[in-house]
């Protein structure tokens, strides 16, 4: 993956952003085809800036660790941290099928005793035991899925299979295929946020949500052009891309998402659930 960080020079008007000036915003993105459009133009706005991308899981613990100050994470990550503010309008999200983010099963969801985890991102994850736990009872053996491996490599009764990787079908076929975003709103009737801006120092919330609000905005209005660009180092069609971002996701953090997002936590609480964590792999 590529990797950078984007350094903002905040226009300073007060001993607090003169401060921020001295200490500019570290910001880490993800690389995924959902992510596109959050982050579309930011090189060309700050072409001297660095700009960090990187797996999802990498960026929620460089976040934790005070080694990026912004950062696109999944949303189990923003619920462990008192300290985290969510600092835009600019999300990942569905209110419907994903297409990116699949469980696959060899039997009935029912009697699934096994499952194996793409070690991509750590709230699809938890969403899939979630349901899985509150809708069959179910709480699997889990297993990881190493980024390296197909589906033919476990031997588990289930595989979650999540981004780019997913939107291609395993060569094996199972006996049900689950769209967790198709489930999630089909049980709970709420959006399903996969993944947000989130900062720990809330000095720098103004500034970063304009850039990041103006980089969403310009990603939405070049959705064609997004998906033509990064269709075909994926191996997938311009018009599947297209679809994928126009009619899968949506990226505005609302009164629904939020509503969704809460719900998702207290379910979580609840449950006793808590985000999985494969170590140096999952990165």
């Amino acid at each position: 993956m590529i990797r950078s960080i984007v350094e903002l020079d905040l226009q300073a008007r007060s001993p607090e952003e003169l401060s921020a000036r001295r200490n500019p915003v570290r910001i880490g993105a993800v690389g995924y085809l959902n992510s596109k459009p959050l982050i579309e133009g930011l090189s060309d706005e700050l072409p001297a800036r660095q700009f960090r991308l990187d797996y999802p899981s990498r960026l929620a613990d460089d976040l934790a660790q005070d080694r990026l100050d912004v950062a696109l994470i999944p949303s189990v990550e923003y619920f462990l941290n008192p300290d985290y503010e969510i600092v835009s309008d600019a999300c990942v999200a569905t209110r419907g099928p994903v297409l990116s983010v699949k469980l696959y099963s060899r039997v009935p969801i029912g009697g699934i005793r096994s499952l194996a985890l793409d070690e991509g991102s750590r709230t699809s994850a938890t969403l899939a035991r979630l349901m899985l736990l509150e809708r069959f009872g179910v709480n699997p053996r889990l297993e990881s899925l190493p980024l390296s491996r197909s589906t033919e490599d476990s031997r588990a009764d289930a595989v979650l299979l999540i981004g780019d990787r997913a939107i291609h079908p395993p060569v094996e076929q199972f006996e049900h295929i689950w769209d967790l975003g198709e489930e999630w709103v089909q049980w709970t009737g709420f959006p399903f946020v996969f993944a947000m801006w989130v900062s720990r120092t809330r000095q720098y919330d103004a500034a970063v949500a304009e850039l990041l609000g103006q980089a969403r905005d310009r990603g939405l209005r070049t959705l064609e052009t997004i998906a033509h660009r990064e269709a075909s180092p994926l191996g997938i069609s311009p018009e599947t891309a297209c679809r994928y971002l126009k009619e899968n996701l949506h990226f505005c953090l609302g009164s629904a998402e939020r509503k969704g997002l809460e719900l998702f936590r207290q379910l979580l609480i609840e449950s006793g659930l808590t985000p999985l964590r494969f170590g140096k792999q999952d990165r």
